[in-house]
């Protein structure tokens, strides 16, 4: 049986699983980077839904039609600001992989797409946030046996390269 976890370089908006995850801010309403890729591709439907959701604390996940998506679903959590590592970041970082998975669960999905949450403008370090993306993926995949397809999607091919070998490691 193939690996259910797998890293690819791929543009997330165009994959065609049950659920991606979006790398939301707390209002939920769109931005920059993923969030505002996922906001243009799914359509102004998605806009007006978020609307009606009263934001998403960091570290939490909510979930969405895919409207105008491949994906049927989109999942937002809010990942941590980076502000130096000593203010609850790796729990938050990794409450966000958790609660993304707990909604893929209650919602009976079989494949979810994440982005590498906060290594954009929140500014992760990216080996870190590599390392507890994939932990945090593999422990999902090991207490869910209908989750058959984890996708790491890498902006560009260095993060691909970043999230490979975490996934190696892992």
């Amino acid at each position: 049986m193939p690996d259910r976890l797998q890293v690819v370089a791929d543009d997330i908006t165009r994959l065609a699983v049950d659920a991606v995850v979006n790398a939301a801010n707390e209002s939920l309403l769109g931005g920059g980077g993923v969030d505002g890729a996922i906001h243009r591709a799914a359509g102004p439907q998605l806009l007006a839904f978020c609307r009606t959701m009263n934001g998403c604390p960091t570290g939490q996940a909510k979930i969405t039609p895919g409207f105008r998506l491949p994906a049927k679903h989109v999942i937002h959590t809010v990942g941590p600001v980076w502000q130096g590592g000593d203010r609850g970041e790796p729990a938050l970082l990794a409450s966000c992989y958790r609660n993304c998975f707990r909604l893929a669960k209650e919602h009976g999905l079989h494949s979810i797409a994440f982005p590498a949450i906060s290594c954009g403008v929140y500014g992760y370090p990216h080996e870190a946030a590599a390392l507890i993306a994939t932990a945090e993926c593999r422990s999902a995949l090991a207490g869910n046996s209908t989750l058959k397809q984890v996708l790491l999607v890498a902006f560009d091919e260095a993060m691909a390269g970043v999230l490979r070998r975490a996934a190696q490691s892992a």
